[in-house]
C-alpha cells in the first residue's frame, strides 16, 4: 500500500478515529469532574547550623534522617490533630502526609494532601512547627555554638493535586485515536480478501484484467 491508499482509508474511515477520540476524551473529562478534588500543600523547614563549620554542617545533614523519622510518626500526627482539632484519626492523617529531606539544601519538605486546600496548609505549617519546637528543645541541651536551628522557609501554598482534568482529557483523546487506528486496521484486514472491483483483482493477483462483464448482463 502506498500513501494514496492510506489517504483513501483515512477519508473513508477517519470518522471512526474522530468518534472514538471524542468519546474517550468526553468520558475522561466527565470522570475527572466526578472525582473529589485533592489539594497538596508543601511546607519546607530550613535547618541552619549556628556556625559555618564543616563538621557541624555534616552533622546537620546526618541529622536530617533523624528529623524525618521524628516527624513521620502517628505521635506527631496526633499532636497536629489535637492542636487543630481535626476530626480524623492519627493513621488517616499520617497516610496523607509525605516527609522527605534534601541534604543539599539542608531542608525537610512536608507534603500534605487533603480535600481542603486551606486545611492542608494549616496541617503542613503545624507539622513544620513541631520540628522547630523539637530542635529548640535539642538546642537547650547543647552548647550554643553547636546549635542547629529550624525555621519555616516560607508559608505553605496549596495547589490542585488531582484530578488533572486537562491532562486526563488529553490522554483520553489520544487513547481514542489509538483505539480508532486499531479498529480501522482490523476492519481493513477483514475486508482485504473481499473483491469488489477490477482494481481489487489486479491488486490481489498482480495481473491485469483484460475484460469485465457489465452489470446487469
Amino acid at each position: 500500500m502506498n500513501l494514496m491508499d492510506y489517504g483513501r482509508i483515512l477519508l473513508r474511515r477517519g470518522w471512526i478515529i474522530v468518534l472514538l477520540a471524542l468519546i474517550a476524551a468526553g468520558s475522561a473529562y466527565f470522570l475527572s469532574k466526578q472525582q473529589t478534588p485533592i489539594y497538596i500543600a508543601t511546607q519546607k523547614v530550613l535547618m541552619q547550623p549556628t556556625r559555618a563549620d564543616l563538621g557541624l554542617t555534616e552533622a546537620s545533614k546526618t541529622l536530617l534522617g533523624n528529623h524525618v523519622a521524628y516527624l513521620d510518626s502517628e505521635f506527631r500526627a496526633q499532636e497536629v490533630i489535637d492542636r487543630l482539632q481535626l476530626d480524623m484519626t492519627a493513621g488517616q492523617l499520617k497516610s496523607n502526609v509525605t516527609i522527605a529531606s534534601d541534604p543539599l539544601n539542608l531542608t525537610i519538605q512536608i507534603d500534605v494532601k487533603l480535600p481542603d486546600g486551606e486545611l492542608a496548609n494549616d496541617v503542613a505549617r503545624e507539622w513544620g512547627n513541631l520540628l522547630i519546637e523539637y530542635r529548640n528543645q535539642e538546642n537547650q541541651r547543647a552548647q550554643r555554638e553547636d546549635h542547629i536551628n529550624a525555621s519555616l522557609q516560607d508559608n505553605p501554598r496549596y495547589s490542585l493535586y488531582s484530578p488533572r482534568t486537562l491532562i486526563n482529557t488529553a490522554a483520553g483523546g489520544i487513547l481514542g485515536v489509538l483505539l480508532g487506528g486499531v479498529v480501522i486496521f482490523i476492519l481493513e484486514y477483514l475486508e482485504s480478501s473481499v473483491v469488489r472491483n477490477r482494481d481489487d483483482v489486479e491488486s490481489n493477483l498482480s495481473i491485469p484484467v483484460l475484460a469485465a462483464i457489465p452489470e446487469g448482463e
